[in-house]
């Protein structure tokens, strides 16, 4: 863009008696723009309304509120394609937390952590959308992070995802046959994707049929619908992706990735979303993690959660499982297999499994999540788009995700750059939700 054309532009944008009250100027901020470009430095970015209008160096914006951002680092908010929302509170997961009130205190978590889009994978309730609270959660209506919905999910009957943790609505069709009736009534709330879980949860419980999953996935496409699958094993992997299977929704675990699964997922175009923080919770807190005292994390736990997980008896608990070993090794090949998938070029978006349990932290694993994406070889700006424009493109959201004009003005503002140490995500300044400051 010419510096003439941006002024003409600029000036447009402007017009208007009350155009400049709408406007702000962030200045001399260091930008990363979420497309795994170098951050560009000494850079301004003009705010209208909701939307971004410009990006440059020395823009003038006459009456617009100028915030100077010397020694800061602005980047797109983060967005998490697989989170889990209102039935945790405490120390339990179940159905009966799943209220308004526990919903908007969780979206407004997110959003104070700077993740401003999550996608609740096929545990919400008919409150959600009978109420209207999904579909003004999305226009912005609400405050906090805009809430997309999987529906309600396809499991097995007696078998996985567990009844426990607020599961009673998933669908459990016990033969392909009950897969359409089931598949026409989510289709009705209108979901992002459809969920489903493939897997026995080590042995604990049958595994979804193949002529189920398949229905599951033929009549989900049949309507318009992807499908997230939940999964663990190679094997299954590679079924799910000969079946049709849009995306994974967890990392492979019990192997290494081979080439034909490689080939296969690159291929069709299927989405992965790792969820790597997941399978580090299962195992970490038999040793203190560096973070654990650390009060970005703390503040994101629920009450009692912290005393849970610093306790002796729990880490002895944990120690002493028969499947603490097993955890740690598939919490290892699943960095060993985002590296292998990331650099085959399979597309690769952030969601971490928040709030599926008091464990997973909502808010804080989605900045763990980068971290870890990072040890397993990824670049911070390689990271960083995954958890921005990558996880825009699995909601189908063309205006966000990235720092240019015309997108949503959706931004996170930094005392430090993550292109350095992506750890710096952490050290939130502000977040801006459609051009509007909503951390000042």
């Amino acid at each position: 863009m010419t510096t003439n054309f941006s002024a003409l532009l600029i000036a447009a944008l402007l017009s208007g008696t009350a155009a400049s009250a709408q406007t702000t100027l962030l200045k001399n901020a260091t930008v990363i723009d979420g497309t795994g470009h170098r951050s560009q430095l000494h850079t301004d970015i003009l705010l209208q309304g909701d939307t971004i209008a410009a990006v440059g160096s020395h823009l003038k914006a006459p009456g617009a509120t100028v915030v100077d951002l010397t020694g800061k680092t602005v980047m797109p908010a983060l967005i998490s394609v697989h989170t889990h929302v209102g039935t945790l509170k405490g120390t339990t997961t179940n159905a009966v937390n799943y209220t308004r009130e526990n919903i908007l205190r969780q979206l407004q978590q997110y959003a104070d952590y700077g993740v401003l889009h999550v996608l609740a994978m096929g545990t919400d309730r008919p409150m959600l959308f009978e109420s209207g609270l999904r579909d003004s959660s999305l226009t912005g209506l609400l405050p906090g992070a805009r809430l997309h919905s999987a529906g309600y999910g396809f499991g097995v009957p007696n078998g996985a995802p567990p009844l426990e943790f607020g599961m009673d609505l998933v669908n459990r069709p016990a033969t392909a046959a009950d897969v359409a009736p089931a598949m026409d009534k989510v289709a009705q709330v209108r979901p992002d994707v459809v969920k489903m879980w493939l897997d026995d949860f080590s042995g604990r419980f049958k595994k979804m049929e193949p002529a189920v999953y398949k229905a599951v996935i033929s009549e989900a496409h049949h309507h318009g619908i992807r499908v997230a699958s939940h999964l663990y094993y190679a094997a299954d992997a590679q079924q799910l992706a000969d079946a049709g299977i849009d995306i994974f929704a967890h990392s492979i675990r019990d192997r290494d990735i081979d080439d034909k699964l490689l080939q296969t997922m690159k291929a069709k175009g299927i989405v992965y979303i790792p969820t790597l923080s997941l399978d580090e919770y299962a195992y970490i807190y038999a040793r203190q993690p560096e973070w654990l005292h650390d009060e970005f994390f703390k503040r994101s736990l629920e009450p009692g959660v912290y005393e849970m997980i610093t306790s002796p008896e729990y880490k002895q608990q944990l120690e002493r499982s028969p499947a603490f070993a097993k955890n740690k090794a598939a919490f290892e090949t699943a960095l060993r297999n985002l590296r292998r998938i990331y650099r085959a070029g399979i597309f690769v978006a952030m969601g971490t499994d928040s709030g599926a349990t008091p464990l997973r932290t909502q808010g804080f694993s989605e900045h763990l999540e980068l971290e870890l994406m990072v040890q397993a070889g990824l670049t911070p700006l390689e990271a960083i788009s995954a958890g921005t424009r990558n996880a825009a493109k699995v909601l189908k959201l063309p205006n966000t995700g990235t720092i240019a004009p015309g997108q949503v003005a959706d931004l996170l503002v930094l005392a430090d750059n993550p292109e350095s140490n992506i750890k710096n995500t952490r050290h939130i300044v502000t977040v801006y939700k459609a051009g509007k400051n909503i951390r000042p």
